[in-house]
């Protein structure tokens, strides 16, 4: 055996269906569309949501819920986290560094929770906070700078 001889298994390769060439081939006049109507023209395509006339689902059912568009997305940094922070030796701990650290994208407004423990002194900058988070940090000594 080489690479000369080597075929599929019979029955795994089947030949394309090649319709519209001639009626010799069993296979032309109507091309396998049937007759007339708009599915046997070139260029048909249904509506997005076309259900044949029927009414669709998106007019069946009924409108629900909005979109706040004053809805402010904070990304969420919990105590835990700036415990492991301060741990490091960190005494200030900013939106940059939390950047930095990679908990938080370019761009995202931070909002500090008051989920874990802390227990180092830190002075802490974010765009909101918890009332449980802060009152955490100022238990400790620690500050908060609300930007």
């Amino acid at each position: 055996m080489d690479l000369s001889n080597l075929t599929p298994a019979a029955g795994s390769v089947k030949t394309r269906k090649r319709v519209g060439r001639g009626a010799g081939s069993g296979l032309g006049g109507t091309s396998t569309r049937g007759h007339k109507g708009a599915k046997s023209r070139s260029g048909y395509s249904k509506k997005i949501g076309f259900e044949g006339g029927q009414m669709p689902i998106q007019r069946r059912l009924p409108k629900f819920g909005f979109k706040n568009v004053n809805r402010i997305d904070y990304k969420v940094v919990n105590l835990d986290v700036l415990e492991s922070m301060a741990s490091m030796g960190k005494e200030k701990i900013t939106i940059a560094d939390l950047r930095e650290a990679g908990y938080v994208s370019k761009t995202s407004l931070v909002k500090i929770l008051g989920k874990g423990t802390l227990t180092a002194k830190i002075e802490v900058e974010a765009n909101a906070f918890s009332k449980s988070a802060e009152a955490a940090i100022t238990a400790v000594g620690g500050s908060i700078v609300q930007l």
